[in-house]
């Protein structure tokens, strides 16, 4: 495992130019002597302490860091299993410390590397076990970082507990966190998480299995080259959920790359931090044999955030619907009738007590409830089919994408 900090901003002409060079195309992860300040070391393994290395880098240079540190897992003695084979546990000198306030020291300082290297707009994904993530999770706050979610990521096909003694450990944490209770417009793609979701939020408990087969690599002997490799799908999720193409991507506890190797096959740039160079080896062989997916299975997809905003007068006053036409919801229980100057009025509701308002105003009082999305809501009626309004606010968003080119 490994350390952080940072070092002096880059240029808006430097980042450009890096950013065009890492877009999609990888170039072989190779390992790197000592970053140079104000050069982005992109698609490299960086070599050596965590600490000293983060402090090589730009400030606020990532745009988004995914953070697998040692989990002090405090193990004692060898574990066994009922037959009394041995259990191949994290036993590794880079996860032991002398006490928890060494750990908690070694925490704040790789957070604050990482922190001070991340862009205002950034977030960082940090995974643990119940041995530190609760430690994690304070010294984050402390440092200023802002919690967006904790998220459950619970394991399909768990160890057991050999001994009978507590529960099975079926899941690990992931704390996601913004740069500061400021910031809000960091990465995350609702839309096409929901999208590919079918239709439905995705939601902070993640079953995904552990690394097995293929997937998890081993050395000459057959023993796995690192003790907790983590899945790629559970990268893949993170990648996707909080990063675009062409994003670059720090994990400064790079173990075997799964990071870069989900990074190059996304679309994504990466800088890995790993001081064992064993894993830094099996890390390079990695990602070199990883081909990219084609640029239009991961492009972006819109998001309706970023699209132009279209009031519902615009659609009148560009004839897609006249004023007099009637609006009705998918159910056939509400009719809204079209005014000139873009507003509804609720029919049925009587002359005196006339409801009259926006189409989400209307939409929402017509339903008894705070609030409504209009554009889904109402509907017209066109060769005998309903269809929702948006589509006409989509027209419209056509026309201007169509002349602004």
């Amino acid at each position: 495992m490994r350390i952080a900090r940072a070092g002096t901003a880059a240029t808006k002409s430097q980042l450009k130019v890096l950013r065009t060079e890492h877009s999609r195309r990888l170039v072989p992860a190779v390992a790197s002597p000592v970053a140079q300040h104000n050069v982005l070391p992109v698609n490299e393994i960086l070599i050596g302490d965590c600490l000293e290395k983060l402090a090589s880098l730009p400030e606020a240079s990532v745009d988004l860091v995914f953070a697998d540190p040692p989990y002090n897992l405090q193990l004692e003695q060898s574990l066994s299993r009922p037959d009394q084979s041995l259990v191949d546990a994290v036993d590794d000198d880079w996860d032991k410390f002398a006490s928890f306030g060494d750990y908690d020291r070694f925490t704040r300082d790789w957070l604050s590397g990482v922190r001070r290297v991340m862009k205002d707009n950034a977030t960082i994904f940090v995974i643990g076990s119940y041995h530190n993530i609760f430690r994690v999770g304070t010294i984050l706050q402390d440092l200023g970082f802002w919690i967006l979610n904790d998220i459950v990521w619970r394991k399909a096909n768990p160890m057991p507990n050999f001994r009978g003694r507590r529960f099975t450990n079926a899941h690990e944490t992931l704390i996601w966190a913004a740069k500061g209770a400021g910031a809000k417009s960091y990465t995350f793609n609702y839309e096409a998480l929901k999208a590919g979701n079918e239709d439905c939020q995705v939601r902070s408990d993640w079953f995904l299995p552990i690394c097995t087969g293929a997937e998890r690599l081993k050395d000459a002997g057959g023993s796995k080259t690192h003790p907790t490799q983590k899945p790629e799908s559970l990268l893949a999720r993170v990648l996707q959920a909080a990063s675009q193409p062409g994003d670059l991507v720090l994990d400064p506890f790079f173990g075997t790359g799964t990071t870069g190797a989900v990074a190059k096959r996304l679309g994504r740039s990466f800088i890995g931090i790993e001081r064992d160079k064993t894993y830094a080896a099996a890390a390079r062989a990695r990602i070199a044999a990883v081909t990219p997916y084609p640029d239009e299975a991961i492009s972006a997809a819109p998001s309706k955030r970023s699209q132009p905003r279209v009031a519902f007068a615009s659609v009148v006053e560009a004839g897609l619907i006249a004023p007099g036409a009637v609006l009705i919801d998918e159910k056939k229980r509400h009719r809204a009738l079209v005014r000139a100057d873009g507003t509804l009025a609720l029919v049925g509701a009587g002359s005196e007590l006339a409801i009259i308002g926006s189409i989400h105003k209307v939409g929402a009082l017509a339903q008894g409830l705070p609030a409504c999305n209009g554009w889904t809501f109402w509907h017209i009626e066109r060769d005998g089919k309903l269809a929702p309004i948006d589509e006409l606010r989509s027209t419209i968003r056509g026309a201007l994408k169509i002349a602004a080119e």
